[in-house]
C-alpha cells in the first residue's frame, strides 16, 4: 500500500471487483486507507464476496450486498480481467469469447446495472482497467487486446451516457505491471520483461500500488472535472517507440 493516503474519501462506498489479488487488491487497499469502506469481489482468494462476474446472477448478488451491507454506491472499480499470450492460430474461439466476456462485456453489464445506485451518489464514480494495449498492439495477445480496445471504447461511451448525472467514467491504461496475471508471461518469456523495462524511461516495471494511487485520485472529489480518458499509467514507456 502506498504510504501517501488521506481521508478524502471518508464516507464513499467501493466496489471493486478482482479485489483480491494484484491491482485489485492494492486498489481496495488504498481506497480503504482514504477512508472509504469497501466490498471486494473475486473468484477466489481474500474477498468479501466470492463469484465470477460473468455469472448468471454476478451482478444482483454484487449489488444486492452493497445495499444490504452499506445502503448506497458511490464508486464502482472493475479490476477483474484475464489474459493469455497465445499466436492468433492458438487462440481458440473458447480463448476469445473468455477474454471478451471477462474483460468488456462483464463490466458493461455491472456498470449498466449499477447506474440506479450510482445516480443516487453525489460523487458517481466508475474507472475501468485497460492497457496501454487499448490503443496499440502487438502479437500474442490478439483477444486481450481487442477486449482492451474495446474497453476504451466502452469507457468513453459510457461517460457520455452518465455524465449528466455527475458520474465519471475513466479508463485507467497500465503499462507492464507485475501481478499474478502477468507472472507466466514474465516466467516463461524473460525476455518481454527485459523489454517493458527498459521500453520505459523509468527504467523499471509497474507495481499494483502504481495503478492503485492513480484510481485513488480519479475516484475522489480531485478528480471531479476528469471524465472520458484513458489515462496511461506505464513509466512512459508509450512515449517513445
Amino acid at each position: 500500500m502506498s504510504a501517501q493516503t488521506s481521508d478524502r474519501l471518508n464516507g464513499r462506498i467501493a466496489v471493486v471487483t478482482g479485489g483480491a489479488s494484484g491491482i485489485g487488491a492494492q486498489t481496495a487497499a488504498r481506497l480503504a486507507a482514504d477512508g472509504a469502506k469497501v466490498l471486494r469481489v473475486d473468484r477466489k482468494g481474500d474477498a468479501d464476496l466470492l463469484l465470477d462476474v460473468t455469472a448468471d446472477g454476478a451482478n444482483t448478488e454484487i449489488l444486492d450486498a452493497v445495499r444490504h451491507k452499506y445502503g448506497k454506491l458511490d464508486i464502482l472499480v472493475t479490476c477483474a480481467g484475464i489474459s493469455e499470450f497465445l499466436s492468433l492460430d492458438e487462440t481458440s474461439d473458447e480463448v476469445w469469447n473468455n477474454n471478451l466476456a471477462v474483460n468488456l462485456t462483464a463490466v458493461f453489464r455491472l456498470v449498466r446495472d449499477a447506474t440506479s445506485l450510482l445516480k443516487e451518489s453525489q460523487a458517481g464514480r466508475v474507472v475501468t482497467i485497460g492497457s496501454v494495449m487499448s490503443e496499440f498492439a502487438g502479437p500474442g495477445l490478439t483477444a486481450y487486446i481487442a477486449s482492451k480496445h474495446g474497453l476504451l471504447g466502452l469507457s468513453r461511451a459510457l461517460a457520455t451516457e452518465l455524465g449528466g448525472y455527475g458520474i465519471t467514467v475513466n479508463c485507467v491504461q497500465p503499462g507492464a505491471i507485475e501481478t499474478p496475471m502477468t507472472a507466466p508471461a514474465f516466467n516463461d518469456m524473460p525476455e518481454y520483461k527485459t523489454f517493458w523495462s527498459e521500453k520505459a524511461p523509468l527504467g523499471r516495471l509497474g507495481q499494483p500500488q502504481d495503478i492503485a494511487d492513480v484510481i485513488a485520485f480519479l475516484v475522489s472529489d480531485d478528480a471531479r472535472f476528469m471524465s472520458g480518458h484513458g489515462i496511461y499509467v506505464d513509466g512512459g514507456a508509450m512515449v517513445q517507440p
